[in-house]
């Protein structure tokens, strides 16, 4: 579920008249690092629980010491799938994402198969999509879709963003944060125009202050991806 309406969204943070809850809520508190360490993580969960952030998104290897860490908060936690490049196969995506829930992930963030995107191979990007997606939905879980919008030409985000909501994933998604660049306002109302209302839309991927988030937010993002959430959350005491 949407952790807050998009029109809700855009009037509290256009008005101003939010509290550091509105903001946390809609953030996805990220340590992708491939060097993180367990204190990392666990200093990561101690945070997001104090913050109260929609979820932390870690690598598969960490779910289960989060899901451990986080049980009794209104913390999810986020698992990425295939990342960061996409080019391992659907199996290997559907295996990654059974495992996750297993271990009581409760939203999955999978990198779309860029090389058969930019490839024209547009049936393998959509059932990727589906195995995964299909996958998320059986458990009640959240999927969100990578696009990497930084490797795509505009027609390809348009592309991917329509074979994402047509394989049933429940948001689209900027950026790995790994590749050439991030998130933009651009690209996410590119992304909100394509999808419509009916899907989620997630900014990562470069937002590290509260002025970045508001612009996502009006930009059409529905939730938002920081390894920043912390600082984000203490700006907004600061207004």
């Amino acid at each position: 579920m949407e952790p807050v309406d998009r029109d809700t969204l855009v009037r509290i943070i256009g008005e101003g008249s939010f509290a550091a809850a509105d903001i946390a809520r809609l953030i996805d508190q990220t340590l992708l690092k491939p060097d993180a360490t367990k204190a990392e993580v666990e200093q990561l969960c101690r945070e997001a629980s104090e913050c109260q952030f929609a979820t932390v998104c870690v690598n598969p290897t960490w779910v289960a010491l989060c899901a451990s860490l986080l049980q009794g908060t209104p913390v999810a936690v986020c698992c990425v799938v295939g990342f960061p490049l996409g080019a391992t196969t659907t199996e290997t995506k559907a295996f990654e994402t059974r495992r996750a829930i297993a271990d009581h992930a409760r939203e999955i963030d999978m990198v779309v198969n860029i090389g058969a995107l930019k490839s024209g191979d547009l049936q393998l990007v959509e059932r990727d999509i589906q195995a995964v997606a299909s996958t998320c939905r059986a458990a009640g879980v959240l999927s969100k879709v990578i696009i990497e919008a930084a490797l795509l030409t505009d027609e390809e985000k348009v592309t991917a963003c329509a074979l994402a909501r047509a394989a049933g994933a429940d948001y689209v998604k900027t950026s790995t944060g790994c590749g050439p660049g991030g998130a933009t306002t651009v690209d996410v109302a590119l992304m909100r125009r394509v999808v419509g209302e009916g899907m989620g839309v997630k900014a990562s991927g470069g937002i590290r202050t509260l002025e970045g988030l508001r612009a996502m937010v009006a930009a059409g993002a529905t939730r938002i991806g920081s390894s920043a959430g912390v600082r984000i959350v203490r700006e907004v005491g600061k207004e």
